[in-house]
């Protein structure tokens, strides 16, 4: 169109994602994608609401292409069916689309993404958020949460507060799956139980934002 105005994609946010999903299935902006299996682009309801963003695939969801499965995934699943959530209700991906991995003692262990590698995916993961527009967002985990709300966040001491990003008008940052299956006993219990709780904030917040009126958000300037 002229007159400035870009010309409206009328295809489904469905059609969208799934077409960057495969673009994605190609990328070789940093060396990840010499030792990956698949891209871990994402999964759940496009439509969604609530938008859940982790770190980045381990083994299994190098092998299977989805997001937080094996024990984590378990534990997130346990976690949302507190609350009332299904994956059908939410939208997973993660800061990263790629195992990051190293070889010790002569097999491939999990490791933190560096920070070229999360700067490379960092399109992947705005155009996922552009398409999906959601009212809310959960971080899980630090880095997660350095990519979305601010740099050099405090798990311990900002989490479950909101903010607002420009991804979405609430934003909260919450305990990794991951991080909480390395705690035992008590400590175990109470990480588990702030999880739960972080997710029924975020599940309430939908509620409140579907009331508010629509904001132009970084995707539309």
């Amino acid at each position: 169109m002229s007159g400035g105005f870009e010309e409206l994609d009328t295809r489904s946010k469905t059609e969208r994602l799934a077409e960057l999903a495969e673009q994605a299935k190609s990328c070789s902006a940093c060396s990840l994608s010499r030792t990956r299996t698949n891209v871990v682009f994402g999964v759940g309801n496009p439509e969604a609401p609530l938008v859940i963003i982790g770190e980045g695939p381990g083994q299994n969801e190098d092998s299977t292409g989805i997001p937080f499965v094996g024990r984590s995934g378990i534990l997130l699943d346990e976690c949302l069916k507190v609350c009332g959530i299904t994956r059908k209700h939410i939208y997973i991906c993660n800061v990263i689309r790629c195992r990051a991995c190293q070889y010790e003692a002569g097999r491939l262990q999990n490791r933190p993404p560096t920070a070229e590698e999360a700067k490379a995916c960092q399109p992947w993961l705005e155009q996922t958020l552009q398409i999906i527009r959601p009212l809310v967002i959960l971080c899980l985990g630090s880095p997660s949460a350095n990519a979305i709300i601010h740099r050099n966040f405090r798990m311990s001491q900002e989490r479950g507060q909101w903010y607002e990003s420009k991804y979405a008008r609430h934003t909260m940052a919450s305990w990794h799956p991951a991080y909480i299956l390395r705690m035992e006993g008590e400590a175990y219990s109470n990480a588990k139980n702030d999880l739960i709780n972080d997710i029924e904030q975020a599940r309430k917040r939908v509620i409140l934002a579907r009331k508010e009126p629509p904001k132009t958000s970084l995707f539309d300037e």
